[in-house]
């Protein structure tokens, strides 16, 4: 059985930290793009950073760059995003995506 299962969100204030983890199992996890989306009511789920491939740079949404770092450990099948210098706005659910499929989501709320 195919599952991605998200972890690490919850409550921070502005300014703090978080780091999102995806566990992947049944399916090897070695196909890229591996992205993590965020979404939030009432609009779309948009794309928040990716690794493309394993020779690449990792891409970012303006709105994160700078703050945001995605990394994989891809032979323990697991997908990360540290988030730093977290701002309201960045409260969402957040999804992670490989090969596919997604994630259950996770919640990240900042505010004080």
């Amino acid at each position: 059985q195919v599952q991605l299962v998200e972890s690490g969100g919850g409550l921070v204030q502005p300014g703090g930290s978080l780091r999102l983890s995806c566990a992947a199992s049944g399916f090897a996890f070695t196909t890229y793009p591996l992205r993590w989306y965020r979404q939030v009511p009432g609009e779309e789920r948009e794309p928040v950073a990716e690794i493309v491939s394993a020779y690449s740079s990792a891409n970012y949404a303006d709105s994160v760059k700078g703050r945001f770092t995605i990394s994989s450990a891809r032979f323990k099948n697991f997908l990360y995003l540290q988030m730093n210098s977290l701002k309201p706005e960045d409260t969402a659910v957040y999804y992670c995506y490989a090969a596919g499929f997604w994630g259950q989501r996770t919640q990240v709320t900042v505010s004080s």
